[in-house]
């Protein structure tokens, strides 16, 4: 059965140098009010390594908050509202460790990890540069038909954060569609971790979410608006009123400010 406890409990679970994957997709679905809850914590933790099919806000809070030294994603910003700001600037000043990723590495690295092996063989990547950034991806000969093959070394995750609709006391978890590789991410962690809007008596199937079943999850949390102010439908929309303030704030140097006042509400959304 999985641990029911508070966001400041699970986010203590989270050691320094851990290697952290943040679910949802762009700006859709985002753990946001756990990774505030880690720019609470005091100290904050250090040297997180971001594993992510796409980062956005949550992580780019967690980039200007100090506590990101490596990040792994396909891509890094705020979709329609332009590049993620402190990820940009720590970026290109050489403050952040970039591993070059793509929708295949990143999908081949984590079904190495779920399947128990240490590389998954693909076709990607072959006749192009990537290789040269990435010399940890081999070149390999498939022994049956000869033919070249990159091998993607396996992804390990030390803790999946995810945030879900709803969950139930046998620990079903209910997410949207909009899934990117959630799932992958729950099966290849040490330890997963799922916000919900709510707690139900039990959480049913329908076409509208996908479930994921008690044994994948190890600790749940209720934080209603826990993806403010990302979107998490059918709840509730993107706030883009929110994300331009964050996007302003950050161009005019004043992102320790404009962080500052989330912290200080209950739920870090003091402008919902």
């Amino acid at each position: 059965m999985p641990r029911f406890m508070t966001l400041a409990a699970a986010a203590a679970l989270v050691p320094d140098g851990a290697r952290l994957a943040l679910g949802g997709m762009t700006i859709y679905r985002r753990p946001v009010a756990f990774a505030l809850e880690l720019l609470r914590r005091q100290p904050r933790p250090q040297g997180l390594t971001l594993v992510n099919f796409t980062a956005g806000y949550e992580s780019d809070l967690l980039v200007g908050g100090c506590c990101v030294s490596t990040v792994r994603s396909v891509y890094f910003g705020l979709e329609s509202f332009g590049l993620a700001p402190m990820f940009t600037e720590m970026a290109a000043s050489g403050a952040l460790r970039i591993v070059e990723e793509t929708e295949a590495s990143i999908v081949m690295g984590l079904r190495a990890r779920t399947t128990g092996v240490g590389f998954m063989p693909s076709h990607a990547w072959i006749g192009t540069d990537l290789p040269r950034l990435r010399p940890d991806v081999k070149t390999i000969t498939d022994p049956y038909t000869g033919e070249p093959l990159m091998a993607f070394p396996a992804i390990p995750l030390d803790v999946t954060v995810l945030h879900g609709l709803e969950a139930d006391p046998y620990g079903t978890v209910k997410l949207s569609n909009n899934l990117g590789v959630d799932l992958e991410l729950v099966y290849a962690a040490d330890l997963v971790i799922v916000t919900v809007e709510r707690l139900v008596d039990e959480v049913r199937r329908s076409l509208d979410g996908v479930l994921v079943p008690a044994p994948g999850v190890d600790v749940i949390v209720h934080a209603s608006y826990g993806a403010w102010p990302t979107s998490c439908y059918p709840d509730y929309p993107v706030a883009g009123g929110e994300l331009l303030r964050y996007i302003e704030a950050c161009s005019a140097g004043d992102f320790n400010a404009y962080l500052a006042q989330l912290l200080a509400g209950p739920d870090g959304s003091p402008q919902r």
